[in-house]
């Protein structure tokens, strides 16, 4: 019984509301790669997109590289993760009203979003940025029908 995610699953699942773990390449050769839980955004057309200063250690390591990885994940029954990895294909500077608005909204609701997007818009000094990375590479796995299979009672995910 295959546990991998068909294109439209993994895709979904992508796209709904989790926090992902970013994982870069260390800027530092004798450290590991950087692996950090950011907000991110997705959609088939442009790709994942996240936001970060380019000053801070993920900015910085996501420059020299050139590429990232993010890991999605639920962490309760049935456990189901998506991983994608690929080249940063854009990288822009973060715009209120684009790009820090909606994403905070996404993770926070509307009004609290707007606040914590102007509160953090307002706290910067303009190096946040951008970057949009286009998946070349998917790791999935759903385990509800293996689960399923194996305890009748398992709630469907």
């Amino acid at each position: 019984m295959s546990t991998v995610m068909s294109r439209d699953q993994r895709e979904s699942f992508l796209t709904s509301l989790h926090v992902g773990t970013l994982s870069v390449a260390s800027t530092v050769d004798e450290r590991a790669p950087l692996a950090v839980p950011i907000w991110y955004d997705y959609s088939p057309a442009a790709g994942v997109r996240i936001i970060t200063s380019r000053l801070s250690r993920k900015g910085v390591a996501i420059e020299r590289a050139g590429r990232f990885a993010l890991v999605v994940q639920d962490e309760s029954l049935p456990y189901r993760y998506v991983s994608v990895d690929g080249p940063v294909v854009e990288t822009r500077p973060c715009e209120l009203d684009r790009d820090l608005i909606p994403m905070a909204t996404r993770y926070l609701g509307v009004e609290t979003g707007a606040a914590y997007a102007e509160d953090w818009h307002s706290a910067t000094t303009g190096d946040d940025y951008v970057y949009v990375m286009r998946p070349e590479h998917w790791l999935s796995a759903d385990l509800t029908a293996a689960l399923s299979a194996l305890t009748p009672e398992m709630p469907a995910g």
